[in-house]
């Protein structure tokens, strides 16, 4: 694959339980309580690990999503906010 555009070039795909999720959210939030029921479904049945961060105890965190959460990250990177779809969660992962 020399000389090929990296645009073209594949990278090899992360399995699973190679992936991480973050939900961002903060305490008494309906909606991060319905987000967390579902990235807790679905990294559980794909042995995808998460975890959650309280934008009420993060200064840049706050600043960054406070009219966004809940937001899901997935190895860093934005992949929802407000409502997360399971469906659409299970097909980023890989799953």
């Amino acid at each position: 694959m020399k000389g090929m555009s990296p645009l073209l070039r594949r990278t090899p795909r992360k399995k699973p339980s190679e992936r991480t999720v973050t939900l961002i959210g903060k305490p008494d939030c309906h909606l991060c309580e319905d987000a967390e029921a579902v990235i807790e479904e679905v990294c559980g049945a794909l042995g995808t690990p998460w975890e959650k961060k309280d934008i009420t105890q993060d200064e840049e965190l706050y600043r960054a999503y406070w009219e966004q959460i809940p937001v899901v990250l997935i190895d860093g990177e934005q992949h929802d906010f407000w409502r997360v779809n399971p469906q659409r969660l299970r097909t980023a992962l890989g799953g």
